[in-house]
C-alpha cells in the first residue's frame, strides 16, 4: 500500500550510477554463487539421503555455506535499497522519482556503468526505455 510506497528508497540518476561498481562487485559474487550452488546441489542432496540412512557425509556443508553467501549479499544489496529481479542476469532497478510518480532505473551486468534505462513500476525490463 502507500505506506509502503513511502519507506521505499529512492535514489537520483546520479546516486544510482555512484552505486553501480559496488552493486556490480555484489551482483557478480551473487551469481558465481548460484553457479556454485548448482554444482554442489547433487552432493548436498546424497549427503541429506546418507544422513537419513545413519551415514555422515560432509557433501552438504559447502552447499549450505554457498546459500548463506548468497543470503548475505542479497541483503546487503536490500539494505542499500536496491531492487534485484533477476540473479542470473544481474538485473536490478532503483527506484526515482519521474515527474510525479516512482518508476524505475534499470541496468544489468554487462551493460557499461552508467544507466541509460528505466520503466515503470509495473512494465518490467521489456518495458524499458531510453532515459
Amino acid at each position: 500500500g502507500p505506506g509502503q510506497r513511502r519507506k521505499m528508497k529512492l535514489f537520483t540518476l546520479a546516486e544510482a550510477n555512484e552505486l553501480l561498481p559496488a552493486v556490480r562487485k555484489q551482483l557478480e559474487t551473487i551469481r558465481q554463487l548460484y553457479a556454485r550452488i548448482d554444482r554442489y546441489r547433487p552432493a548436498a542432496r546424497a549427503a541429506a539421503e546418507a544422513s537419513q540412512s545413519g551415514g555422515g557425509m560432509t557433501g552438504g556443508s559447502n552447499y549450505v555455506k554457498a546459500l548463506y553467501e548468497v543470503g548475505k549479499h542479497t541483503t546487503e544489496l536490500f539494505e542499500m535499497g536496491v531492487q534485484l529481479k533477476d540473479y542470473s542476469r544481474g538485473l536490478i532497478d532503483f527506484p526515482t522519482m519521474r515527474d510525479d510518480r516512482i518508476v524505475l532505473l534499470c541496468w544489468q551486468l554487462g551493460e557499461k556503468e552508467e544507466i541509460e534505462w528505466w520503466h515503470e513500476i509495473d512494465a518490467g525490463f521489456a518495458g524499458r526505455q531510453p532515459l
